[in-house]
């Protein structure tokens, strides 16, 4: 839904006064976080509108797609959240042996769960979604949590922000007059605020869903893919980023696969990349790249957008 609703945005836009100027330039759809749901499955809608223009509509100029410490294979991702807490690459271990333990033996269950989940059978989807949700959140992100360590960065506590970071700078521009209408917002009635319980929980509906197919689909056409992650954030974590890539299913495979962890931009991280796709694991980075590591990080979508080899 949100992807069909991005693409007539972009229609409209790029009609605008405002955005027909680039219309022709180059399009990327980046995203971070739950992004590697929305990126690829924008990029996907994008590039199925290209294959049968509708009339009335225009031909976008798709270049590529980008997800930073995403949630796009969750049977995947969720088998490396008890590698995450005891034996990632900075000697961290947060949990006890036992908790360790205890995580890996409930990951077939929650594994099975999610691919009951993304079977095709619409009848248990919904309820297969939510039972999967459920069990693999609480036997698999739960001991985290139960930590008081953030989330986003496991050097770190997490403190008494929901998000473990302070946004009221954030909220301070969002709620200004100014800001309210320049986007339209009635100022009396609405509010804008980081986190809202209530409205996330409206989202989780897809959250066991698989986005990794829309990535091979662009790939196969020869649009590039960039996924990356800072390797101290636990909730989508760089182990589960890399571990999906590698189990991709796409015509590039096994090139992917043989193809060499290089050093990337002097000791800022750790590349592989093969006919269009990289991982990058950007050391010392959280859950947001760009604010622990800004410049490796304008570097890293540099080379991206300017099509540069990683």
């Amino acid at each position: 839904m949100i992807s069909e609703d991005a693409y007539y945005f972009l229609q409209a836009f790029f009609k605008s006064d405002e955005g027909k100027k680039y219309k022709d330039s180059p399009l990327f759809i980046v995203g971070e976080s739950y992004g590697g749901h929305y990126a690829p499955a924008i990029a996907h809608r994008i590039w199925l509108g290209n294959k049968n223009v509708k009339e009335g509509l225009e031909k976008l100029n798709l270049a590529g797609v980008a997800v930073g410490n995403g949630l796009t294979d969750p049977e995947v991702q969720y088998q490396h959240y008890s590698e995450m807490a005891f034996k990632n690459s900075h000697n961290i271990k947060v949990i006890s042996e036992t908790a360790y333990e205890t995580m890996k033996k409930a990951e077939p269950m929650c594994t099975k769960g999610i691919a009951k989940c993304n079977s095709g059978d619409s009848t248990i989807d919904q309820f297969a979604c939510q039972a999967a949700f459920i069990y693999c959140a609480k036997a698999l992100t739960g001991p985290f949590f139960a930590t008081g360590l953030n989330p986003y960065d496991i050097r770190k506590q997490c403190g008494d922000n929901p998000l473990c970071y302070d946004f009221s700078h954030v909220e301070k521009f969002m709620n200004a007059d100014a800001t309210k209408k320049a986007l339209h917002v009635d100022g009396h009635s609405s509010s804008w605020k980081t986190c809202n319980n209530v409205i996330n929980q409206q989202f989780h509906v897809d959250e066991m869903k698989d986005f990794a197919p829309y990535v091979a689909d662009l790939l196969n056409d020869g649009i590039p893919a960039l996924i990356y992650a800072g390797d101290v954030d636990f909730i989508c974590n760089y182990l589960g980023n890399r571990a999906w890539t590698l189990n991709l299913e796409w015509s590039h495979k096994a090139e992917f696969n043989a193809a060499e962890e290089k050093d990337w931009n002097n000791g800022a991280g750790l590349a592989r990349t093969a006919n269009g796709l990289t991982f990058l694991q950007v050391y010392d980075a959280g859950h947001m790249v760009p604010t622990d590591q800004p410049e490796h990080a304008l570097t890293m979508i540099t080379q991206f957008l300017n099509g540069e080899e990683f």
